[in-house]
């Protein structure tokens, strides 16, 4: 038995994307595919982007890398733009969301170490949430799939029920440290979180000198319709992990943090050979230039709302299939009677439209922000044909 060249921890598809042009992936064969995936989320501005690609190629032809050791003028401004744009004091870059979320674990510890109080560092989090695939993030998730193998699991975790503050207030002790939590539960199934539930966790992280720790990976960078989604909530974290469309699909990410909570992040506490290199830099600066002003933030919310009631009416035609619609923006999810993944498939091979299977029973919809009308409409084409000619599984 041979192993492939690729480590095969991915049961990939048949699909084999070479081109992409605006909304839709080309595969080996010439097959067009309406993509409602986005590569989960991260191309936001779609494949053919002309203010992503010139930056990206008028900085690679300058220069790519330099490491940390050296100042950052691509650094420094793309750090300015995004303090300037949210709640932030500060920035560190890194090259995944994965990374960014262990840089927002490790500030949210060193707040309280940086004053000796080294009993504090426990994060209370929450059941099917999902903050990456390194030790501490699978540590940091209760889904025991994602634990299988890799024992044992750091310890510093405490899980609750998502959307339940009393859960969360019950599990406060002496070596809290703070919450990490996603406002809407991307792969846990487009959950999203209440105002109650996201108000009182900042009301008891400031009654308890703790971190509000966001992770905002998947629903950051204007998906939802807003910059960052806790804006609609009307509440600022003290730290936040970001990447995914925050490099339109150039790899990026950052941990993003108050002056007060990245106190403990002095010199030499944390580091990143690659992260926040000139190249990823020109990528988020384009990315920022298009995305991070209010007609385009707009113009997401209004494509969100409008699919989002076309999909409520359309879902009243198949009660069979589908149970509801969730989410904010443009991450939407069709909660489904059966399990999401067949239905993906068939939408996928028979009729070349790209989703996301989720938990919780759900089909991720994750367009790029970029699609006009002409695209939503091949959606609805697409998805009601795929509707219509889906076998649900027989019951027993």
């Amino acid at each position: 038995m041979s192993i492939s060249p690729l480590m095969p921890v991915y049961p990939r598809c048949g699909v084999r994307p070479v081109k992409g042009e605006h909304c839709h992936l080309i595969d080996e064969n010439g097959t067009r595919y309406l993509d409602f995936a986005s590569g989960i989320a991260v191309n936001l501005l779609g494949h053919s982007h002309p203010g992503l690609i010139g930056a990206i190629q008028r900085q690679a032809e300058t220069l790519m890398h330099v490491s940390n050791l050296y100042g950052s003028p691509q650094g420094e401004a793309l750090a300015q733009r995004l303090v300037d744009t949210t709640f932030a004091d500060t920035v560190f870059f890194t090259n995944s969301g994965a990374e960014a979320v262990e840089a927002a674990i490790k500030t949210a510890r060193a707040y309280h170490q940086a004053e000796g109080d080294t009993s504090r560092y426990e994060l209370i989090t929450f059941n099917n949430a999902f903050h990456g695939r390194t030790m501490a993030t699978i540590s940091a998730s209760s889904q025991e799939k994602m634990h299988k193998g890799f024992a044992p699991l750091l310890n510093g975790f405490k899980y609750v029920e998502f959307n339940d503050l009393e859960a969360a207030r019950a599990a406060i002790g002496p070596h809290t440290a703070g919450f990490l939590v996603e406002p809407i539960q991307g792969e846990g199934g487009i959950r999203v979180g209440t105002p109650e539930f996201l108000k009182g966790l900042r009301a008891l992280a400031d009654e308890h000198d703790l971190m509000l720790v966001l992770d905002e990976v998947q629903t950051g960078v204007a998906r939802t319709g807003t910059f960052y989604a806790h804006e609609q909530y009307g509440i600022d974290p003290d730290i936040l992990a970001t990447a995914k469309g925050l490099g339109g699909g150039f790899p990026l990410g950052a941990c993003l943090a108050t002056e007060k909570a990245a106190r403990g992040m002095t010199f030499g506490t944390h580091g990143s050979t690659y992260g926040g290199n000139p190249l990823a830099m020109a990528a988020g600066m384009a990315v920022m230039d298009a995305v991070a002003n209010e007609e385009f933030l707009a113009e997401v919310r209004d494509k969100g709302d409008r699919i989002r009631a076309r999909l409520e009416q359309f879902i009243g035609n198949y009660p069979d299939l589908f149970e509801g619609v969730r989410g904010m923006g443009l991450m939407l999810g069709l909660k489904m009677t059966v399990e999401p993944r067949p239905f993906m498939v068939h939408l996928r091979d028979n009729h070349q439209l790209l989703t996301v299977a989720a938990g919780d029973g759900t089909l991720r919809v994750l367009p790029p922000l970029v699609i006009g009308d002409a695209e939503i409409d091949e959606f609805f084409d697409k998805l009601s044909a795929g509707a219509a000619d889906f076998k649900l599984p027989e019951t027993a």
